[in-house]
């Protein structure tokens, strides 16, 4: 348990109707003593823990504030150690002024993570549910919520657990085997082993293939609205965005440069821009708009490939589908509120996702966010079941995976039990390095200094 005492404010640096300022360490109370006076006349230091107590925050020129004191004791509370909180009103200047009176009185400013790197360092939690802590705050819709909830809870931890043990034991009873021959421990069985390696490698193969979508659902996915002029691009921008985001006229080459919004379609932000109409154009200015939107297609992470039903396929059409075959793409049918010339087996056989809607007045929007999860996969993860979170989980998971199938080839092609055993080994220690249960400082470092300050 760390010695000094850290304090720092836990909320948001906005004012507010409330700031929250938590104090951690063994001498939380004794210095939150020095700062806040109970209207009780009792001191937080005499008191035990999971009291509330009312009062006012001063420092050496006065009274500050009046606040909410909270007592928690170690072992129980967030971080395992002593911690105080103080609740006061949320505006800015007070906060700050609490915050260096408690510093005065002996507290050190928290760093980064400082309170849940010291909960993960005390046993109150792994290192995957810590990293879910900042997942969580940061959601930017329910299913990411979700997932940060259930990796906070420890659902990644316990899939990892299970994979783990299993490969632990298998490990134990290799090495068991070829250290003490003269006991009477079981011989190994192969086929039991390849299927131990089978299994574990599948959970770990489930866990990797979920980790786009999952991001998809956490950061964002950069989305291309492209189609030819007049498609409807910026109706169905206007659409998604819930507003006039883009200009939309009857006039083609309206839009000539790339049009940004930020939306939650079936709980996947998607960062859209409505790009300039695809043609061949004299005129200057749209032919730099058309040579933006060919080069964002080309790196765009989803495309929205909008087709007018009711006009026949044309060439621009044609380069659209043809430009979308490489990258994650659903064809758009819009205008599907006037008479259909498009032809739709054309469009069938480019794309897998064909969405039929009308952008004008709405009709197809729910069909649209389940062929986008679809497309990115969301629809096919369980929030609720744990998903890898972070590039550092990502590589542990993807480093086991390698050595489990070392392990198997190894196995097949009948190298010794100490080779299997080596390569197991291998597997099992990057799964603790996932979890954080052997994990060097370095990483722990870097973990931590993604967290913002007063988490």
């Amino acid at each position: 348990m760390a010695q000094d005492t850290i304090a720092a404010i836990s909320t948001a640096q906005a004012p507010g109707g409330i700031g929250l300022i938590r104090i951690s360490g063994p001498r939380a109370q004794e210095i939150a003593d020095k700062v806040f006076t109970a209207r009780s006349g009792k001191r937080l230091a005499e008191e035990k823990g999971y009291t509330v107590h009312y009062g006012r925050v001063q420092d050496e020129e006065g009274p500050i504030d009046e606040a909410i004191a909270i007592n928690y004791r170690a072992p129980a509370s967030f971080t395992g150690e002593n911690v105080a909180e103080l609740s006061c009103h949320g505006g800015l200047y007070l906060l700050r002024r609490t915050l260096r009176a408690l510093y005065h009185a002996g507290a050190r400013p928290a760093q980064p993570g400082e309170f849940t790197r010291r909960a993960f360092l005390n046993g109150k939690m792994g290192l995957t549910e810590a990293e879910s802590v900042m997942e969580l705050i940061s959601a930017r819709g329910e299913q990411a919520a979700r997932a940060a909830l259930a990796g906070r809870d420890g659902a990644l931890e316990r899939r990892i657990a299970a994979v783990k043990e299993t490969l632990v034991g298998a490990a134990a009873h290799l090495e068991a085997w070829a250290d003490y021959p003269e006991e009477e421990i079981p011989e190994i069985n192969e086929e039991e082993l390849q299927r131990v390696f089978f299994d574990a490698g599948r959970e770990l193969d489930r866990l990797l293939q979920s980790f786009d979508a999952g991001r998809a659902l956490r950061e964002g996915v950069d989305t291309v609205i492209a189609g030819k002029p007049n498609a409807g691009k910026s109706t169905l921008m206007n659409l998604l965005a819930g507003c006039e985001r883009s200009i939309v006229t009857d006039v083609e080459g309206t839009t000539r440069d790339i049009v940004e919004e930020t939306v939650l379609v079936g709980g996947i932000p998607l960062r859209l821009a409505d790009t300039a109409g695809l043609r061949d154009t004299d005129d200057a200015v749209e032919r730099i708009g058309v040579e933006r939107a060919r080069k964002r297609l080309e790196s765009a992470q989803l495309v929205l490939a909008v087709f007018d039903s009711s006009r026949k396929v044309g060439e621009e059409d044609r380069r659209l589908a043809h430009a979308c075959r490489n990258v994650p793409a659903l064809a758009v049918v819009n205008k599907s509120d006037l008479p259909t010339k498009l032809d739709y087996s054309y469009i069938q056989k480019y794309f897998q996702h064909v969405v039929v809607l009308s952008a004008k007045n709405g009709d197809g929007l729910e069909e649209l966010a389940k062929a986008i999860g679809k497309v990115l996969k969301t629809a096919e993860i369980d929030p609720n079941e744990g998903l890898l979170f972070t590039e550092r989980q990502r590589d542990a998971a993807r480093r086991a995976k390698e050595s489990l199938e070392e392990a198997e080839r190894a196995l097949k092609i009948g190298m010794t039990l100490d080779a299997v055993t080596v390569s197991l080994e291998g597997a099992v220690a990057s799964l603790l390095e996932l979890t954080g249960e052997k994990v060097t400082d370095a990483v722990v470092d870097e973990v931590f200094s993604r967290f913002c300050v007063g988490k």
